[in-house]
């Protein structure tokens, strides 16, 4: 087992016609054990930016701190919130700053940006971006998040399909992978407002 399958997630981020949705599940566990399942995977940095840490959650938690900390000093000097590209470029940096003793962590970057445009992405540890103008899955339910994603996923989806859709998704996917489940926590946001969910799944 792999150290960033050591507590199990699932994590997807899907956008739709100027909003998106970021979902992740609620299990923690130490490999098959379950530990918690109001586990918090999402965070938020600002109304239009949220962000996702699959892997280990002891740097997963480091790494939240640290990112909270650096937005704060954004914002005192700049007077303004990050957009969603900055914040990639110094996620990115961060974790590639460690590159020799890496944080397990994969990260999802979900936000609106410029004329409410949707920014998705993903990175490995080091800090390699991976761009995407439809959905992106991290954890160790990816491989089923891709195939549930891929047959799903329509473009220009409204907020309440967006949210179905990306639901669906999550569900039936970590019910294919043992490391992750409990439900899940889906975010919608749209140039006005931020929707938070919590879902009911299979507690097994």
């Amino acid at each position: 087992m792999q150290i960033f399958e050591y507590n199990g997630s699932a994590l997807v981020a899907m956008v739709g016609k100027n909003c998106f949705a970021i979902a992740s599940d609620r299990r923690l566990g130490v490999q098959l054990q379950t530990i918690a399942t109001d586990f918090q995977r999402i965070s938020k940095i600002h109304d239009r930016l949220f962000f996702g840490l699959s892997g280990l959650a002891t740097d997963a938690q480091t790494l939240y701190q640290r990112l909270v900390f650096r937005h704060k000093l954004y914002q005192l000097r700049e007077e303004r919130d990050m957009k969603p590209e900055t914040f990639a470029n110094l996620v990115s940096a961060l974790l590639y700053e460690k590159r020799f003793g890496p944080y397990f962590c994969q990260p999802v970057i979900a936000g609106l940006g410029d004329e409410d445009k949707p920014f998705i992405c993903t990175m490995d540890s080091i800090g390699a971006k991976e761009l995407a103008k439809d959905f992106v899955v991290a954890g160790t339910a990816s491989e089923s998040l891709y195939g549930a994603c891929e047959s799903m996923f329509k473009e220009d989806m409204e907020p309440e399909e967006l949210f179905e859709t990306v639901s669906q998704a999550l569900l039936s996917s970590v019910d294919r992978d043992c490391l992750s489940g409990w439900g899940g926590h889906v975010y919608v946001v749209t140039p006005t407002e931020v929707k938070e969910r919590i879902l009911k799944g299979r507690m097994d």
